[in-house]
């Protein structure tokens, strides 16, 4: 089947990464499923997908926590375009503070989001793609999937919970004899999208986008890529990649570059901010955006600067190790 004949469900569809991918698939033609709390958000994002020629959309909103909500987004899908090819898991929501800080209504809002809100769309998803014997269903998750982050532990537990669900679904088909189903996740890096604004935050500091900075247009295109030729497990930005492949040769190098990175960059030294639950509970007003003003479209020298600051004193040599990893990227 040609791409532009795809059927292409989205979830987090209304910004960021969901949106750039929703955009990306309705340049090459696919019908998209646009999937959210906002419908303001989502409407929006419709009106750019049907710019492109051939492009046909259905706005659901939704909240992937509820499964008999997710369940309707599926039957919606199917009601309108006949089939689903493809699906992909990203709506997500992150919360910052030290462990000890951070409410726990949050901390479970995080895991329902990120973790619950994936089983449910896979659930739905597999029922139809199981009854028409192929499909790809991608869930995106996140670098901190392999490497965890201090002053995120909720979205942390639960990209290592995506990782984790995605390689128990490969082997459940394998078992099974299913040869046409794919399951792919992708692991980006920091991206430049509006997340780090709408995460809650009890940090007493400005969340920053932590350097390098990618643009969510280039994990759009390894989405689509990943339709055309699935790939079990896709890490995107270069940095990412380094650091990914540290942890699996030096798992303690890789955390201890992973904290003292996101200490010096993630959260101002020069900014405080008041503590808030961002749109964890409550979705941001507005239309939405595909970027977050952190540069992610900018190819400079900070990448390579960033990189080298993965690791810093004590580790040095491992970082000479790194950026010659990066380079070779």
């Amino acid at each position: 089947m040609r791409l532009r004949e795809h059927v292409v469900v989205v979830t987090g569809a209304s910004s960021g990464i969901g949106r750039a991918t929703a955009e990306a698939f309705a340049r090459k033609g696919c019908a998209v499923v646009l999937a959210a709390r906002r419908e303001e958000a989502l409407e929006a994002t419709a009106r750019e997908c049907e710019r492109h020629r051939g492009a046909r959309t259905l706005v659901v909103p939704t909240d992937t926590t509820d499964a008999k909500a997710v369940d309707d987004l599926a039957r919606r899908a199917v009601e309108e375009f006949g089939r689903i090819d493809v699906w992909v898991n990203n709506a997500a929501v992150n919360a910052f503070g030290r462990f000890e800080d951070v409410p726990l209504e949050d901390f479970r809002r995080v895991l329902d989001v990120n973790v619950m809100g994936y089983v449910h769309g896979a659930r739905a998803a597999l029922r139809v793609m199981r009854e028409e014997g192929r499909g790809t269903l991608i869930n995106i998750s996140s670098i901190v999937g392999a490497v965890a982050q201090p002053y995120s532990h909720p979205y942390s537990m639960s990209k290592h919970a995506v990782q984790g669900l995605g390689s128990s679904l490969r082997q459940q088909l394998r078992v099974e004899g299913v040869k046409g189903i794919r399951v792919c996740t992708v692991m980006p890096a920091t991206i430049d999208t509006p997340h780090f604004e709408q995460a809650a935050n009890h940090t007493g500091r400005k969340v920053v986008a932590m350097p390098p900075v990618y643009s969510p247009e280039r994990v759009a295109r390894t989405v689509v890529d990943l339709v055309r030729h699935p790939h079990r497990e896709v890490v995107v930005g270069p940095a990412g990649k380094a650091l990914v492949r540290r942890s699996r040769k030096n798992p303690a190098l890789a955390e201890r570059a992973m904290a003292r990175q996101t200490e010096k960059t993630h959260l101002s030294h020069e900014e405080s901010a008041p503590a808030t639950h961002g749109a964890l509970h409550v979705p941001a007003p507005g239309e939405g955006a595909v970027h977050g003003g952190w540069g992610g479209r900018r190819r400079t020298a900070l990448r390579r600067v960033a990189v080298y600051g993965l690791v810093g004193a004590g580790v040095a040599a491992a970082g000479r190790r790194i950026g010659r990893e990066l380079s070779a990227a």
